[in-house]
């Protein structure tokens, strides 16, 4: 029996249509991606769930969106001010130990908050892999849900973005970040 095609939905979140692809047996998130300058179409956001999961990708998108679905319905709370609501959203990716230590770390950073990237790393229980724990953001193939977004540089700076930097900014505003005031030397991390 061949496998059903993946399930989607597209919400725009912070001016950027969001899109979601999901298992339709078990609603898990398998990606998740921004269609922006620098994806128009979430051409990107596909490439690299068929390069990490290349089974998923062979079931193809079902043609149809699935916009009543419970995932749908949690990007939407969140787009409209709910900044929890993507919180319970089940999400797996292709990854290593560490780099899914990193990633639970990620989910466990609240709306709202910066760390960097330091940061990170200690919560995922290695203060030394700093470069592993940007690499873990890097690769991350559900963003938003896996809210790598959250995550800022030393010195305050934003960091990269696969969707752009300015739509870093955006989420972070949606989510009441405020630019830290203090000076480089005076931040934590």
């Amino acid at each position: 029996m061949t496998a059903a095609p993946l399930a989607h939905a597209t919400v725009t979140i912070a001016g950027s249509p969001f899109r979601a692809i999901w298992t339709p047996e078990d609603g898990v998130l398998r990606a998740g991606g921004f269609d922006t300058a620098f994806d128009p179409g979430h051409r990107i956001l596909w490439d690299r769930l068929a390069a990490s999961s290349p089974e998923s990708a062979s079931r193809g998108l079902d043609s149809r969106s699935h916009d009543e679905h419970p995932i749908a319905e949690a990007l939407r709370a969140y787009a409209a001010g709910e900044l929890d609501a993507i919180d319970g959203i089940p999400a797996e990716q292709p990854e290593t130990a560490f780099r899914g230590t990193v990633r639970r770390a990620l989910r466990a950073v609240p709306a709202g908050a910066e760390v960097t990237y330091t940061d990170l790393a200690e919560r995922a229980g290695r203060p030394n892999a700093v470069r592993a724990a940007a690499s873990a953001c890097a690769t991350n193939l559900i963003a938003l849900v896996v809210p790598c977004h959250r995550i800022l540089r030393r010195d305050g700076g934003a960091g990269g973005y696969l969707f752009g930097v300015d739509l870093k900014r955006r989420l972070l505003r949606h989510e009441g970040a405020r630019p830290s005031t203090a000076a480089p030397a005076q931040r934590r991390r």
